[in-house]
Formats: C-alpha cells, structure tokens, sequence
C-alpha cells in the first residue's frame, strides 16, 4: 500500500520545519507522495519540490484556504493547484493581509486579559511575518508558563469565548473552491471533525461544497479521533465526496507524525484514484 499524505505545515505558515525538512521527514517516515498544504501561502513549494526530487518522492503542490461559513472558519485544502495561477495568488495574498490584522487584535485582546507581549512574542515565533496565527500564540503561551502544552493554549485562551479569539471574517466558500479550481486544483474540506456543526448544519455544509465544485473530504486525519473514521468515511460516501487522507502535520511531537495514519476505509473512493503522477509509484509497488 502506498503512504499518502496530502495535508501538512511548514514554516511558510504555521509549522516549525522548513518545506524541504518537512518532505525529508516525511522520506524518511516512508512517505511516497506529500502535499504541503500550508495556510494561505504557497511561498514554500518550491523548495519542497526540489527537496522532493532529491528524495524520490511526490510532492503534490497543496494549500488550506481560510473560509468563512455558517458563522465559524472551515478550512478548504487545495490539492494539485498550480501556485503561480493569478486568481488564486491574489486571493491568497487579500487573506494573509486580513491575517496580519487579526493577529494584532488577538495580542490585544490577550493584554485586557492581563498577558502583555503576546503578539510580539507571536511574531517572533512566526518565520513569514505575514501568517502570524493562533499556532503561533499558543507556542508563545506555552513558552512563557500560562499553558502547560499545545492543546491546553487553544482549549484556554484561544478558541471561542476565550481570551485571544477574536472575530475575523476571511473568504468565502465561494472563492476558496473557485480560485482552487481555476488554478487546476481539486478542493477538499479539511478535518470536518473539528468544526461545531451539529448534524444539520455540517449536512448544509457539505451540500454547499459540492454544489460549488467541491470533490473531496479529510476523512482520516491527525485532527479526527479514531472512532470519528467510520462516521466521515460514510459521509463522504452519502454525499459523493472522494476521501483523503492527511496527519496535519505541525511540529515534531506535537500530534501525529506525517505518514503515520491509518489506511482510508476500504469503501472510500481516495481523492488520489487516477493522479497520473503517482503512477510510477503504483507500478513499483506491483513489480
């Protein structure tokens, strides 16, 4: 079987290895195609390409697109995009702006709350200036003693109700689908297990996707608990959606490492069926 991993962060957004580090990781953990899908930018594939090369694996060119939808932010991952297509360039570069904005209003909001220095401490954490996000804060509150660990930050401070969440409207599910289209790509809503829809809502959300154009949905991911497989992969089979696969890879040691997923279902339909590109790896496999 093939290992294939189509979601995961460098530090061009809010991971903490370079791309090329990233696909040398993911090499050695015996991945054969990757897709670096960092948040908003595709600043990084190049060199992820390259190191790619080097290392006999696929890289598969990716980015998690910010959307806004039913009053939450649902993220919408573009696989096998062309980076340099104009619309989707432009569209990324409106929401990194409104990111930049965001971040100096969550550092606010974390002062009121009596933490001084959170979005300084933020910035320095990010390596690409204009993709300071939540990540980034919370590895600062955990350096600096208000968290004892990753999910501890987010659960406390920053996540709905809490010091450090602000409100901020980023695209529309509209333009993410369509600038991921344009650029030749396939969109895929990330991790749906993490969003506060209830039933009916989430239904209305997958509805909306597929009627804009949408193909596929993370059905086994870092973000999903195990016992959430099951549930997302008939899902994906109710609504005619192909099934990835991605460990939403961050940082060593924080979640599950690239490639150390679980197989897809066997009834899901991957997203991958029929990618020209992984062909050779195919061919191997059966030699």
């Amino acid at each position: 079987m093939l290992n294939i991993d189509l979601h995961c962060h460098s530090n061009v957004s809010d991971g903490v290895l370079p791309p090329a580090e990233v696909v040398a990781r993911a090499a050695a953990n015996g991945v054969h195609a990757l897709a670096l899908t960092d948040h908003d930018d595709v600043a990084g594939i190049s060199a992820a390409q390259m190191a790619a090369n080097e290392a006999g694996l696929t890289l598969i060119p990716g980015v998690e697109i910010s959307v806004s939808w039913g009053g939450q932010t649902v993220h919408i991952v573009g696989l096998r995009i062309n980076p340099q297509h104009s619309e989707l360039a432009a569209g990324l570069h409106a929401i990194r702006l409104g990111r930049i904005e965001r971040a100096r209003r969550m550092g606010d909001d974390l002062a009121r709350a009596g933490i001084a220095g959170a979005y300084e401490g933020a910035y320095d954490f990010a390596v690409n200036k204009e993709m300071v996000g939540r990540t980034h804060f919370a590895r600062w509150l955990v350096a600096h003693g208000h968290a004892p660990d990753m999910r501890s930050a987010f659960r406390r401070f920053l996540t709905h109700g809490n010091p450090g969440y602000v409100e901020h409207e980023w695209t529309t599910l509209e333009n993410a689908i369509g600038w991921i289209r344009a650029s030749g790509g396939m969109a895929v809503i990330a991790h749906p297990g993490r969003y506060a829809f209830n039933a009916r809502e989430l239904h209305l959300l997958l509805d909306a996707f597929r009627a804009l154009g949408g193909e596929g949905i993370e059905v086994i991911t870092g973000s999903h608990h195990p016992s959430e497989y099951g549930k997302f992969a008939d899902l994906a089979r109710a609504f005619g959606l192909k099934a990835s696969r991605g460990a939403d890879f961050h940082a060593p040691g924080e979640g599950i490492d690239i490639g150390r997923l679980p197989a897809l279902p066997h009834y899901c339909q991957p997203v991958w069926q029929g990618w020209p590109e992984l062909e050779p790896h195919f061919s191997h496999s059966m030699a």
